[in-house]
């Protein structure tokens, strides 16, 4: 009797790297025989791709878990594995708290997930494999995206900085850089498959070369995307202030592929709190790389992360946070309440704030950043802009009667679509903004807009008329589920 094909769901939480690490993880699993479980139905192996970041990662991926006991006793065949930040954390504590998970493993052995499973079935009991070092950059690991016209590129993992408040670099380790070789390699590749938009990944991308002792690598790598034919936006995330230089805002200005878009963590305004973090910048000389990137790009947007509450802040520490918001009139700001992370320096300072502290700054601060981002989107009313139609995105909506995509400053676009000749996902048109949110921009495309057909909505139309092919349960998307992805870049 044939062997019943096993299928998967990857469920991801936290940054974009985790992101990339699930499209790995997906494509390791259907290397290895799986295939992704239909829309609805119960996969036979759930993989949880954790985040450690957050004070309560803990807590949802353990009620996650507990939700699964039923099944578990109902079926011993299904099975659970964890992977990610949390699991190289906790490690067998895991397996002690949940001794129904069947797989644990780590950042650095993700390749490791197949065997493990096949491993744990065999032996009927449950696999913990976490190492400390990596041995294979993730990036030579097979890859299943859900998007036909966008990829995230690795270029590094890891992170040599010593944030106090910041557990990744004792999770992902020290800084692993790839050579730019292999990096253009796997760009050209994507773009012949259709990709026409790549981000460039690293937890600080630019000190991209650092491994190599080649201080300008970033800047050449992104001139380097620029000569590549076919590839028409790149975006990178995410950089730290104290070694941006001038050379990469150079690039980013005279190479047109590379996107008027900057992701710059400023964490705090207050450089008393920025020298309590170790973040190795002062609030002015973060403002300073505002201003040359303003003048080197005038029509570039900025996002940022903050964190409010950590530990000995003040009333003025806070509002000098708020007067560099004021100043630095960001686009979009991620803001964040500080989790006190065991195992973190700043989880033994003292003076850790009242929960009602932080929580009164962090609506004040909200209300501020939202009021800002607003009055920076109307300034894009009556302009023409370039919109990449999305993936799940640039789906019809037939209430609104609208598209949406992203502008090339990564704004959200929604447009009111009335030509009959409709884009595709991966499609380019130029639209022209007639209204703004505190989120997103809202355009209008006459009857005949410019329509950029693109070899992404080629690739598009040909995966459509393959599904349409295959019967029925095979057309189902990857199961990787996605959250907090659209509003956390990759260091935090």
């Amino acid at each position: 009797m044939k062997a019943k094909t096993l299928s998967y769901e990857v469920k991801t939480f936290g940054c974009q790297m985790n992101v990339h690490d699930s499209q790995r993880l997906s494509g390791l699993l259907e290397d290895a025989g799986y295939v992704p479980a239909a829309v609805g139905t119960d996969a036979d192996i759930l993989v949880f791709n954790t985040c450690a970041v957050r004070e309560n990662a803990d807590n949802k991926l353990y009620g996650n878990l507990g939700q699964l006991v039923e099944r578990k006793a109902e079926n011993p065949d299904f099975q659970i594995a964890v992977g990610g930040c949390l699991a190289q954390k906790d490690k067998d504590t895991i397996v002690a708290k949940a001794p129904w998970v069947d797989v644990v493993f780590g950042t650095h052995n993700i390749g490791s997930l197949p065997a493990l499973l096949e491993r744990a079935r065999a032996n009927r009991e449950a696999q913990v494999e976490i190492i400390e070092a990596l041995e294979t950059f993730p990036s030579d690991l097979p890859t299943k995206r859900e998007s036909t016209y966008s990829a995230l590129v690795s270029i590094s993992v890891g992170c040599n900085n010593t944030c106090t408040f910041c557990i990744v670099p004792s999770l992902r380790g020290k800084e692993r850089d790839r050579r730019p070789g292999e990096i253009l390699s796997e760009i050209k590749a994507l773009v012949a498959e259709g990709v026409i938009e790549i981000t460039l990944l690293g937890q600080n991308v630019n000190t991209y070369g650092v491994e190599f002792g080649d201080k300008g690598a970033f800047a050449k790598l992104l001139r380097a995307c620029g000569e590549i034919e076919g590839l028409e936006r790149v975006r990178f995330t995410s950089p730290h202030p104290a070694a941006f230089t001038d050379d990469v805002i150079d690039a980013m200005a005279e190479t047109d592929n590379v996107m008027p878009q900057l992701h710059m963590p400023l964490q705090s305004g207050s450089d008393r709190v920025l020298k309590e973090m170790r973040r190795s910048y002062r609030s002015e000389k973060y403002l300073g790389i505002l201003d040359r990137v303003r003048e080197a790009i005038p029509d570039a947007a900025i996002s940022t992360d903050i964190i409010v509450g950590f530990p000995g802040e003040t009333e003025e520490d806070f509002q000098e946070t708020l007067r560099v918001v004021r100043e630095a009139k960001f686009a979009i700001a991620y803001t964040f309440q500080y989790s006190k992370r065991p195992g973190t320096p700043a989880a033994e300072l003292p003076n850790q704030l009242p929960k009602e502290i932080v929580q009164d700054r962090y609506e004040r601060l909200l209300e501020l950043v939202n009021e800002i981002a607003w009055q920076e989107n109307k300034k894009q009313i009556g302009k023409t802009v370039q919109v990449l139609i999305g993936d799940s995105e640039g789906r019809k909506d037939e209430q609104t009667n609208r598209l949406t995509g992203r502008a090339k400053d990564n704004r959200l676009v929604h447009i009111d679509w009335v030509a009959t000749d409709f884009p595709r996902p991966g499609d380019l048109v130029e639209v022209e903004v007639v209204d703004a949110k505190p989120y997103f921009l809202i355009a209008k495309a006459g009857e005949q807009p410019k329509l950029k057909r693109t070899i992404a909505g080629d690739a598009y139309d040909r995966l459509q008329a393959q599904s349409c092919a295959v019967p029925e349960p095979s057309k189902q998307q990857v199961g990787v589920i996605s959250l907090n992805v659209a509003v956390k870049p990759s260091h935090e």
